[in-house]
């Protein structure tokens, strides 16, 4: 995965051998240890609910994921959000589920993301609409999740639609997917990041990782099979505020697992929102030395404050600051710039 020097006179266009300007790829190409994270997207239309959010995180993160209606919940769209982050000078990764738009209003949407700044983008199926609260709400799911990868490298490395229709600018973007080592069949999993890859996907964010063990068997054959020389893996990881919370977790979100030990250590303690926030520490800091991960990508629902905490306390940064844009902002609130 090889570099090229960055220009930064001219900062919207890739360097030799990039597939975007963003800071993202930036960061993994030049291999150091990326830190990403999740901004709960808002139940609101004033873009400070956004900002103010951006502003824990950019001091911490090289990227900042926007969730599209995750768990099929209406919140503010991960292209607003995108739209916001970019104008307040942060890497942003906007993510993509086909449950809700068809292959038309996707590619309509990957061009207007790139016009607007947007250089990293996460392929998701998505969850389906029972998940949700609004169940009675048609899906869609026009594409999944390769197909969707296969779709944006056509229009980037291509630079045509799906329909063949020629672009007259394709879109500069880094192309991300999901990963689950955690989920059985586990022989499978690697196999299904081999197809991703061949997709299109040039790096993965997976799901919450509480198992080293299991980690580190799912990465060994993934060394085997070469595949974090082909794509950059970010490792999820996030905190249990408690013995109950991680119970609930482990019995309701498919593919997380979270060993008997975690849950008796938490329950253990004195202070249990404190312990997970312990072990979510030394979760990073034993995922930073598998070989072949390139990054971890925190979720924390609603507590930036609390990921701004951890990433700073367990040192995966190594002194490393993030660029200085949350005071653009800052600016940007205390204005109240509305875009």
């Amino acid at each position: 995965m090889g570099l090229g020097p960055f220009d930064p006179s001219n900062p919207d266009q890739p360097p030799p051998g990039y597939s975007s300007p963003g800071r993202l790829e930036r960061v993994l190409r030049a291999g150091k240890f990326a830190v990403t994270a999740e901004l709960n997207p808002p139940d609101s239309a004033d873009p400070r609910d956004v900002y103010e959010r951006a502003l824990v995180l950019g001091e911490v993160c090289d990227a900042i994921n926007a969730t599209d209606a995750s768990g099929a919940n209406t919140h503010m769209s991960s292209i607003g959000i995108c739209s916001l982050l970019s104008n307040a000078g942060y890497s942003p990764v906007m993510q993509i589920s086909c449950r809700d738009r068809n292959r038309i209003a996707i590619q309509g949407d990957v061009l207007g993301a790139a016009a607007i700044g947007v250089c990293s983008i996460l392929c998701l199926t998505g969850d389906g609409v029972q998940a949700g609260d609004q169940p009675g709400a048609k899906p869609v799911f026009d594409l999944d999740s390769i197909s969707l990868l296969e779709t944006i490298r056509t229009m980037r490395d291509a630079s045509r639609f799906l329909s063949g229709r020629p672009l007259t600018t394709p879109p500069k973007v880094f192309l991300g997917a999901a990963a689950n080592p955690f989920a059985p069949p586990y022989d499978f999993r690697p196999l299904r990041l081999a197809k991703k890859i061949a997709a299109g996907a040039q790096f993965v964010q997976t799901q919450y990782c509480y198992d080293i063990a299991r980690l580190e068997t799912y990465m060994e054959r993934v060394r085997d099979m070469g595949l974090d020389k082909r794509c950059f893996i970010l490792v999820g990881v996030g905190p249990l505020a408690s013995a109950r919370a991680a119970r609930w977790i482990r019995g309701n979100v498919p593919g997380v697992h979270i060993p008997d030990e975690i849950i008796a250590r938490i329950e253990g303690a004195e202070n249990q929102k404190i312990e997970g926030k312990r072990i979510c520490i030394e979760l990073i800091q034993a995922i930073r030395e598998i070989k072949g991960v390139a990054g971890i990508h925190l979720m924390a629902y609603r507590q930036e404050e609390l990921v701004s905490e951890i990433i700073i306390e367990s040192g995966v940064r190594g002194g490393r600051r993030s660029h200085d844009h949350h005071k653009r902002a800052r600016k940007t609130i205390e204005h109240k710039e509305i875009i």
